[in-house]
């Protein structure tokens, strides 16, 4: 049987492991009050509103 010369480091192991998780896209949804696309449970940069009201001033 093979065996292997040197020991496999752990950032070897873990990067190999994580090429299997590859990052989909991110979560997209509508701003119900100007239509703009934002991510969701998050305050629309936009007009700076949220859960039917205004939480930042933007202009």
């Amino acid at each position: 049987m093979a065996v292997p010369k040197k020991k496999t480091s752990k950032a070897k192991g873990r990067s190999r492991r994580a090429s299997a998780w590859p990052l989909g896209q991110s979560a997209r949804s509508v701003c119900p009050r100007c239509g703009s696309i934002k991510r969701p449970h998050r305050i629309c940069s936009n007009c700076g509103w949220y859960a039917g009201r205004q939480v930042i001033d933007v202009d």
